[in-house]
């Protein structure tokens, strides 16, 4: 995948989930997401705030957060949610089609466009295929990084191996099952253990 293809992968998930989300109910909103301590509405208008962010912008709300990541996030949450859940919506859908990210290269944009979808659909129970060269990008570049979600940690001593594709990582006790389940699982999301196979397996499970 180019950078364009990589944009155009983003673009295009971003408003296939916006399209999943128009009639899901007051409840589902508000259903804990995969992702720690964030409701599905949560996590949308963290993607929202995200998509908005810009190198300049990002280093002047770390500032005024403390140096804090976790507070600047929870600041621009709070920013982005609206006043209901359909403007938390109506926000995000107005910022699928922007280029602009925090510091760093754009395969953040594409694992966490795919990642936090990902939290947001498997807690409601709605299901959606993601092109495979997009979910293989997004696993090679997690594996080899430690930023924010300490990945490469997560999966150090381990082999894993993607049973619906070609791909694999590592060595040591394996870890096998559909890549979308590897990505969110060496992502930190432990309820996708559950689709995985391997004596290691339970070493992955043991980690934060």
């Amino acid at each position: 995948m180019t950078t364009t293809d990589v944009w155009t992968t983003v673009h295009a998930e971003r408003e296939a989930l916006a399209d999943d989300l128009r009639t899901i109910s007051a409840d589902q909103w508000a259903t804990p997401s995969l992702c720690s301590d964030w409701t599905v509405r949560d996590v949308l208008a963290h993607m929202t705030a995200t998509a908005e962010i810009t190198p300049a912008s990002f280093f002047a709300k770390l500032v005024g957060s403390g140096f804090s990541f976790s507070r600047l996030q929870a600041k621009d949450i709070t920013r982005t949610l609206g006043t209901s859940p359909a403007d938390t919506l109506a926000r995000f859908q107005a910022a699928t089609g922007l280029t602009s990210r925090p510091p760093g290269p754009v395969d953040t944009v594409l694992g966490e466009t795919i990642v936090h979808g990902e939290d947001i659909r498997r807690a409601i129970g709605i299901q959606h295929t993601y092109p495979t060269d997009a979910l293989v990008r997004a696993a090679d570049f997690f594996k080899g990084s430690n930023l924010l979600l300490g990945t490469k940690n997560r999966i150090t001593g381990l082999s894993l191996r993607a049973t619906d594709t070609d791909w694999r990582h590592g060595s040591g006790p394996e870890v096998a099952g559909p890549i979308l389940a590897l990505l969110m699982a060496m992502t930190g999301r432990k309820a996708e253990l559950d689709e995985l196979t391997g004596d290691g397996v339970s070493t992955l499970r043991s980690r934060p």
